[in-house]
Parts: C-alpha cells; structure tokens; sequence
C-alpha cells in the first residue's frame, strides 16, 4: 500500500520544504508586480495631465479666434422700444432711431354667420386661390360722397363728425370739401387718417345734354344787362341794348374758354379748369383743390337766354358745385365714422374701409395655392379646415363677437397672412368649373382683390417695420432691421423714438484672460505635482523625471516667455505688456490694473496677442483664417487676376416701352457646376404688360430670384439699366462657379430684351502670397500646401492687380498654445502615444509574469517529485531497517 501523504513514511516535512523553496523562487513576480504597478501609476498621472491640459485647452477656446476679441453690446436707451443685438463687425458709436411702424400680417374678416356649421351657399364645386403681393397704388380708405347741399350756406355745424372716436373740429365756416378736409387732416396725427377733397366739378349737363345746346342766346335789347360768372370769375358780359345772336352766345363762350384767352387765364388762376364746350352740350368747369365752384347768372332788367333758357325771360340763376372727400388710413387700419351729422360731409356712420384705385401684385418668390369648397366642406368650419390644411402662408380661424338673439350673426371667418411684411397681402380669386362661375355665397364671402371687388374687411394691413437711423430711412419686411448699421441687428418692438450705444464689450476679454491665467496656473500646479519631489517625505511624483512632462512644461513657458512677431502695426508683442508675469514658484501672475489700462488704450491691438491675426497695408487684402501649418511672417501680396461675376449684359438699347407677350416663359440657368446640376435650371415666367427700363429689370429680377430652387441654393441675381440704355443681369456671387444663361421657351424672346448679348462667366481670383502660388475661389485667395502660407485664407476686393502690398500674420499665444496643447491631447496626441506604450508595458509584463507563474508550477511539480522519491526510499530503508532489526532481535534469542 503506497503512501498516502508526503512525508508520513519518512517524517521528512516535504510540503514545508517545497513551499518554502518555491517562496524563494517566485520572488521575482513581486517585481513584475512592482513594475506593472509603476507604469499603470504613470498612466494615471498621464490621465489626470491630460485633464489639466484639456481644462487649459478649454481655457483658450475665448482667445485663439479673431470673433472673440470683437464682442460688441447694442444698448438702447428705451428697451420698451426695441432691442439690438450687435456682432463682432459692429463699429461702436451712438444712433438715433425713430421707429414709425412696427411689421404686421394682413388680417381680414368676414361678415357675420349666425352658425359655423350651416351650409354657405349651393354646394356648387368652386376653387378658391389665395395669393401673397404687393398692394401698390391708390390708397386704403372710404370714398365719401358728395357733401350735403346746406354746407354751402350753413357750414357743418360742431360736432357732426368724429373720426376714430376723435371730435372734428368744423363749424359754420367749414362750407367746402377743401375745408373739411383742411380740418380732418388737422387731426390725423390722433385719429391716423387723413383726408383728400376730391375735384369738384360742375354738373356735365348744366349747359346742355346729348350735344344740344340749352344755353340760349342772350337779347339785352329790352333794356337789360347780363354778366355769367364761374368761381368768381367773370367770363361773359353783355350790356343793354344787344340783340340776341349778336352778344353772348353759346358760340362766343365756347371762343373765350378755348385757347389762350384771358378769360382761360382768370379761371386758371383761381384753380378751375375747363373741358368740353358748350356747343357740344358737355362743358364742365373742374377746381382739383376741392373748393366750391359758383356758376351766377346776373341779370338786370328785362332779358332772354342763358343757362337753360332759350327765347324766354331769364331771372337770373345760382348755382354751387360742392365736392366730396375721401378718407386715407395711414396704417391700412379699418376707418370709424361717427358724429351727429356724417352725412353732412358725405360719410356713412360706421366701420370700414377699402383699398381705393389700388393694384396688386403676387410675389412669385411666396407660395400660392388652391383650396376646393364643395358641398362637403361649404361650412365656416369646413373653409377652416381646409385653408389651414394648404399651409400655403395664411392661416383660418373662427372668432365670435358675442353677440345674441334670434337675429344675432356672431362667427366671423378671420383670415392671417403667416408672414410679416408688405409683400404678404392677399389676394382672393374664385372659379367654378366646366364653365360654371363661382358660387355667388362663396365670393360673397371670399373674393378679395386689392385691386378690385373686397368683400373680406381688412382689420390690419401686411406692413413693414419702418424706420430711421440717423435721419436714413430704412424698411424690413420683419419686426428685425439689420444691415442699417453694419454688424447689428435691431429688433422693433413699437413706434417711438430713442437712442442706440454700441460698444466694445471689454467685459468678456478680461474674464477670458483671468480664465487663461488661473488654467495655466491650474495646469502647472498639476506638472508640480506629477513630477516634483517632496523633500520631506522623500518621495517623488508618477512622472518625475519624464521627458514628455519636461516636453509640455518647456515649451509652454518657452512661448509664454517669447515676444510674438509677424503682426504689423502693433504696439503690443509680449503678455508682460497686459500685465501676465511669471512667479518665482512658476506661476502667473495678473495685474489687472495694467490689464484694464491696455484695455482702455491699445484694444485693437490685444487680440494679436492671444489669436491668429492678419493685417494688411491694402485695406481690401483681408484675412480670413488660417492653419496649424501656417507660419508667421510678411508675405508680399500679388494679384494677376481679380474674380468676377457671371454676366448676361444685353447690347440693345432699351426702347421706352417693351411688351412682354402673354405666356411669355424663360430658361434660365443659374450658378450651374461641372458636370451640370439639375437644380441649377429652372422656368420663370414673366408677367404679360408693358414696362419701362426700369420696371423691365426689376420684373426680370424677380421673377428669377422667386424661384425657391435658386434662393434655397443661395443663388440670385441682380437686373440693372446702365447708363447706355441697356440691360444687364449679373449673378451676385463671384467666381468661376458664377454664371448665368438664359433661353426662350415660349412668348417674347430673350433678343427682344438683350438683344445679342452674350453670357460672360465668373473666374476666381488669381494670384501669389509670399512669392508662394495661391489657389482662388471667388474672391478668397489660399496659400498652397508645403508653403509657409499653407491655409491662410485671404479675401481680395478692389478693382487693381499688380503689388497688393504685403500681409502680416500672427499667431498669438493662445493660437499657438491651443496648437501645442492638440499636438499632446487626442487619440493621435503624445500623452497618449505615452499612455498606450506603458499599457503595453503593463502588458508585457502581464505577459511576463503570467509565463513565469506556469514555470512555477513546473518547478514545484519537480520539487515534489524529487522529495516524494526521497520520501519513499527513506520509508523504504526505515522498512527495511525495521526488518532487519526484528530479524537480528529473533537471532539474539535463538
């Protein structure tokens, strides 16, 4: 039987020599473990290196670009006015500006429904299209009608009128239109209307009808005299004693009111015009001011003829041409007519108003759309629904005015243009089909033309914020107004007037630069730390000693410590000059006092400092950005071709009308590429009419800037009439990807517009930067790889080529910083070039280790091995000595 335990038959301790034996040869893994414990120590120090260099990386974010130096701020003086905002191109300065119009959307009403479900009309199949425009002519207002009779005599007494609830100040001297007039517009600054008197003109029948004369011929000859006066103006007299045919006569007025006479002269001065004759039985005597025209026969004695008299006694006749005004809402607002007596001035009590000798056109740059009421959707709330469900810029609603009773109609159909400005107005039209018209409740209710038939009431007009700034008048289609001062954007909140600051915002510098001094500061704190060595407890850091920590805290100090050069005019090239010195502990250290100071006097110049920054002797050479690769220095600037922009220039003198025929349609190519892009083609059509020079472009312009392709892509053009008469049309972008190309499709030709002229591509500009080739696109020149101005992006405007002087650029400390700080940062970066190869390391040793442990287990099974053969060959000679002991034992007793 073998033995079941070492060291039981031998009493030798087996297990403890082995194990103490294989004590001693593991002790190297203690040293795997160490140095695998050393490296992952050094990859946690590079971890929390990388965090302090990332936060100081973070810190430079504010600094390293040009923008972050150019914070403005926008104050105004009455914030319940507007607000601004202002971008770092925004030149500080104060503004004055006078806000008269805040932008709205168009908003139109119906007339009452008693029900929102109730059927509206027949049920009859009608498309409806809404459109977007512009309204332009005419006016927005009432057309009153001729004032009453007794204004001649009696005036309009106090209180007769009101306008928008506002008293008008008349009386028994207001006996014209002209002076109702005159006392309405004395008020419109409260009310927002004003008034215009119409032309007053004298009956077109009062000296005769249907081209016979009914002014008979005057006979003094039975003693008596005959004067006949117009406004005040004697134009025939005719003493005693003159027989009728041989004094004043239908044939003789006609002779003193044609030509130069002095009878036309008189009534010119008093403001009366004449048209028609009295032979032709249509004379009529007009005054355009809206003042009173008396026509007086004065007769004394015995006789015959004049107005409307022929061979019998004339009495002598009086008779007065009184006007009527019109009412003009500044704002396009509904007008309220009120007062005791509005009829009197030829106005109906009440609320309303409508565009008067208007005219309206769509933008074609907005959607239009169609909407179908049939007998399925012919309610208010069926319109709703399906106006709202076309999303084609108005919006539906119903609203109620409360009113009740078995006659009440209170649901109105509210209409809203979803977009401010002047260019959102509607308009309505309906059609029927196959040949049907329209159905009569739906135009009732739906037709609205600016230009025409309105049965929806406007209660606000699509209007555009409108302006002053500095006495320049400036409009925008929204409630914001940019580009009135360069670089900021102003926010219209309602009319009045206040005062706008813009100024450099010094506030964000100073934090940026105090955040840049504490991170550094933070992150040398953190090298201290990680590579230091504290005498008092005699230990060192994770990376005492490493080169890449010695690497970063080098070259930070060494370019924290060195002067920036390649700016030009500059006074500013060392961080000592803003008050950052280092400490004799290695840290920085800011004087905030000599901060504010450089502030204060040398702003312009920090940002060359901090950022990459370029000047240029040539003010229209300037920088755009650059790269890592881009070196500092002068670089001369050299420009053999300036960009240009595509151009169709027509050589036809433009007559002073041209016709554009009806479905009159156009291709036109805009800013295409190589190989051709699709959306770079479209069809415009051009509306049917006659247009001066001016109009033709503006038209032109339009219709190509509408098409949503182009303005989706960008891409637009500008139409213009030079001083020669012809027409040119110019894409706004520059370069060889500018072009624009354009053919007939169907109605007047492109010829009969340019003529022969040609398109002319856009080319890119052209040139060298530091004797190095640049490559153009545009107007942006870029310096070639491998170059020292590899990346530098500059922007060249001007009409000269030739020297363009030279371009100085920098990199401040915080560009060159943030440069560094990526070069050790990133999955590509050296702290983690660092951090892989000790992973690695620990890897290896992981390795290392691991092999040497299976070697141990090889050991020990030889160690056991060995010891269990002794301790079966020591239990064998104890056996046997046992055996021969008892066998020498038994001989002794025999």
């Amino acid at each position: 039987m073998g033995i079941s335990s070492p060291g039981i038959g031998s009493n030798i301790p087996v297990d403890s020599i082995v194990s103490k034996l294989m004590a001693v040869e593991s002790a190297p893994l203690a040293d795997f473990d160490k140095k695998s414990a050393s490296y992952l120590a050094q990859v946690s120090a590079f971890g929390n290196l990388s965090g302090a260099l990332g936060s100081f990386q973070s810190s430079l974010s504010g600094l390293t670009s040009l923008s972050s130096f150019q914070t403005r701020t926008a104050t105004p003086g009455d914030a319940s006015i507007l607000t601004a905002t202002a971008g770092g191109d925004a030149l500080p300065g104060n503004y004055r500006i006078n806000v008269t119009q805040v932008a709205q959307a168009q908003t139109l009403a119906s007339n009452g429904y008693k029900s929102t479900t109730a059927a509206i009309g027949l049920g009859a199949k009608t498309t409806i299209n809404f459109a977007l425009g512009t309204v332009s002519g005419g006016t927005f207002g009432i057309t009153g009608t001729q004032l009453g009779a007794s204004l001649n005599t009696s005036g309009l007494t106090p209180g007769s009128l009101s306008i928008n609830n506002t008293a008008i100040a008349t009386d028994g001297s207001t006996r014209s239109a002209r002076l109702l007039a005159d006392a309405i517009n004395a008020k419109s600054t409260t009310t927002g209307v004003s008034a215009k008197a119409a032309t007053t003109a004298t009956s077109a029948t009062l000296f005769g009808s249907g081209g016979a004369s009914t002014f008979g011929n005057v006979d003094t000859s039975g003693g008596g005299t005959y004067s006949l006066s117009v406004g005040g103006v004697e134009i025939a007299i005719q003493q005693t004693g003159v027989a009728g045919g041989s004094g004043v006569s239908a044939a003789s007025l006609d002779a003193a009111l044609t030509g130069d006479t002095a009878v036309k002269r008189a009534l010119a001065d008093a403001n009366i015009t004449v048209s028609g004759t009295v032979a032709g039985g249509d004379l009529q005597f007009k005054n355009a001011d809206g003042n009173n025209i008396a026509i007086t026969e004065t007769i004394t004695g015995a006789v015959n003829g004049g107005i409307g008299n022929s061979g019998t006694a004339n009495i002598g006749s009086n008779t007065t041409a009184i006007g009527s005004i019109s009412l003009i809402s500044a704002d396009g607002s509904p007008i309220t007519v009120g007062g005791t007596n509005p009829a009197g001035a030829g106005l109906t009590a009440g609320t309303g108003g409508a565009y008067l000798d208007a005219s309206f056109a769509a933008d074609s740059s907005r959607t239009s759309g169609n909407i179908v009421i049939d007998s399925s959707n012919n309610t208010l709330q069926g319109i709703v629904a399906a106006i709202n469900k076309g999303n084609f810029g108005v919006t539906a609603s119903i609203v109620s005015d409360g009113s009740t009773g078995t006659n009440a109609t209170p649901n109105h159909l509210i209409l809203t243009s979803s977009a401010t400005g002047a260019t959102s107005t509607m308009k309505i039209t309906l059609s029927g089909t196959g040949g049907n018209p329209a159905d009569p409740a739906l135009s009732a209710l739906l037709g609205y033309d600016p230009g025409g038939t309105q049965s929806l009431s406007q209660k606000a007009a699509a209007a555009d914020t409108k302006a002053t700034v500095n006495g320049i008048a400036v409009t925008s289609p929204s409630a914001g107004i940019s580009g009135a001062i360069p670089g900021v954007t102003i926010s219209a909140l309602k009319a009045g007037a206040t005062s706008l600051t813009v100024a450099t915002d010094s506030t964000s510098l100073t934090s940026a630069v105090n955040g840049f001094v504490k991170a550094y500061n933070d992150l040398n704190g953190q090298i201290t730390q990680l590579g230091g060595y504290n005498a008092d407890t005699k230990t060192g850091g994770p990376l005492l000693g490493d080169s890449t920590l010695r690497n970063l805290q080098s070259s930070i100090r060494r370019q924290l410590s060195s002067s920036i050069t390649g700016l030009q005019g500059t006074s500013l090239t060392n961080l000592s000059q803003l008050g950052i010195s280092f400490q004799k502990d290695g840290t920085l250290q800011l004087d905030t006092s000599k901060l504010q100071n450089a502030i204060n006097t040398k702003f312009n110049d920090i940002p060359g400092l901090f950022a990459a920054v370029g000047r240029g002797t040539d003010p229209d050479v300037k920088f755009v950005s650059s790269t890592s690769k881009t070196q500092a220095g002068d670089f001369n600037v050299d420009i053999s071709q300036l960009a240009t922009k595509g151009t169709l220039a027509g050589d036809l003198v433009l007559p002073a009308e041209t016709t554009i025929d009806p479905d009159t349609t156009w291709t036109v190519t805009l800013n295409d590429t190589k190989p051709s892009t699709l959306s770079n083609t479209a069809s415009i059509s051009l509306p049917a009419g006659n247009y001066n020079p001016s109009q033709l472009a503006t038209m032109l312009q339009s219709a190509i800037n509408g098409v949503s392709a182009f303005s989706t892509a960008g891409a637009t053009v500008t139409a213009t009439v030079g001083d020669d008469g012809k027409l040119s049309l110019t894409s706004t972008r520059y370069g060889s990807k500018s072009n624009v190309h354009v053919s007939s499709a169907t109605g007047t030709a492109v010829s009969a517009v340019f003529g022969g002229g040609a398109s002319v591509d856009g080319v890119d500009v052209t040139g060298t930067i530091g004797g190095y080739t640049a490559t153009g696109d545009g107007q942006t020149l870029t310096g070639s790889p491998g170059a020292p101005v590899d990346g530098l992006k500059l922007t060249i405007t001007g009409d000269s080529i030739g020297s363009r002087g030279s371009f100085g650029f920098s990199q401040g400390y915080a560009y060159q910083l943030n440069t560094l700080a990526a070069g050790f940062l990133g999955t590509s970066g050296t702290i983690a070039s660092r951090t892989t190869g000790l992973n690695n390391s620990v890897k290896d040793i992981t390795k290392q280790r691991d092999a040497f442990s299976a070697r141990l287990v090889d050991v020990e099974a030889r160690y056991r091995k060995q010891y269990s053969a002794l301790d079966t060959t020591i239990a064998s000679m104890n056996t046997t000595q046992s055996f021969l002991t008892q066998q020498f034992a038994a001989l002794a007793k025999s």
